[in-house]
């Protein structure tokens, strides 16, 4: 007999305001927990140094969840100069202190090299894995293996304070960039080294600011629910965000009722106005634009499922 899941059926997106200290993983827990969710997972791990957005998805949402993490990212960030640490932030050890010989226009002409596409070596001390193991797990123990460097794309990085050797920046970036790598490569080529002193995500996607939460919000409601003796659910639900959120960017393609069940099943179909071969889409149906999953155009112009709302099918 098939193990019931512990928790009660939730779809949605919660924009979590992660608290500092905090790993991704433990405030994914403790807003699944709140939630009695039966199942979630969080869009892309932020340090725990960190604070800011991080996107939660329930049930259903959690098959879109990759299309967030693909999605661009904005941080604000403080770094301190002359020092530089083994994890590049000040959780970590200072390894090397150098005299800051640093004014404005220098600072910035170095900053203005990180704009547009580069290549980014990812620091050990990342969730990347190298073997089935996360790097961060060999830099603890003193091992140091290769990393391939990356593409990225800083789309926009805005210097807003310069002082007392702290450099505040904004920055909008393409998926994969870690901005601690861009802080510790900055300080190198300023000759005194740098390290992440505070990082703030403002941004995943265009979701909304406004609606971000905190762990203490949602406690206080969990709190109010006990005290009132309702379902927590009738003060919780209301916060989350619809599950086709997660793939607000993508292209809409709307297909007639009578070819929803094509595919749900697996099939492609012959859809009208569709974007180009290659075009990820999200599929929609009927003039009430309900979503029932993303799809790929295919060579021969088909609408063919990629993922699926399974509880759609019933």
């Amino acid at each position: 007999m098939a193990r019931r899941r512990k928790g009660r059926p939730v779809d949605g997106v919660i924009l979590l305001d992660k608290p500092t200290g905090l790993s991704s993983n433990d405030t994914l827990q403790k807003v699944k927990r709140i939630f009695f969710a039966q199942k979630a997972g969080h869009t892309g791990a932020l340090d725990p140094l960190a604070t800011g957005m991080l996107p939660i998805c329930f049930g259903e949402a959690t098959k879109f969840s990759q299309f967030l993490l693909d999605s661009d990212k904005r941080y604000r960030v403080v770094a301190k100069l002359g020092e530089r640490t083994d994890t590049s932030d000040s959780d970590g050890e200072v390894v090397q202190t150098r005299e800051v010989k640093v004014d404005r226009g220098q600072l910035e002409r170095c900053i203005a090299k990180f704009r547009g596409t580069t290549d980014q070596i990812p620091s050990m001390y990342s969730a990347l894995k190298y073997q089935g193991r996360k790097l961060y797990e060999y830099a603890r123990e003193g091992i140091e293996v290769p990393r391939e460097s990356r593409k990225i794309t800083v789309y926009s990085v805005e210097l807003l304070r310069f002082d007392n050797n702290e450099v505040e920046m904004e920055l909008h970036v393409s998926k994969g960039t870690y901005i601690r790598t861009i802080v510790d490569d900055l300080g190198e080529m300023l000759g005194c080294g740098a390290h992440v002193t505070y990082l703030r995500r403002t941004g995943v996607s265009n979701y909304p600011m406004d609606r971000i939460v905190t762990l203490e919000q949602l406690q206080a409601l969990l709190d109010q629910a006990k005290e009132q003796d309702i379902a927590p659910s009738e003060l919780l639900d209301p916060l989350l965000l619809p599950t086709d959120s997660a793939v607000q960017d993508l292209p809409e393609v709307n297909i007639l009722p009578a070819l929803a069940v094509y595919i749900l099943n697996g099939n492609p179909v012959q859809a009208g106005r569709v974007p180009e071969t290659g075009t990820l889409a999200r599929i929609t149906v009927g003039e009430q634009r309900e979503f029932i999953g993303v799809g790929v155009i295919d060579e021969d112009g088909m609408l063919a499922p990629k993922r699926v709302m399974a509880n759609k099918q019933d």
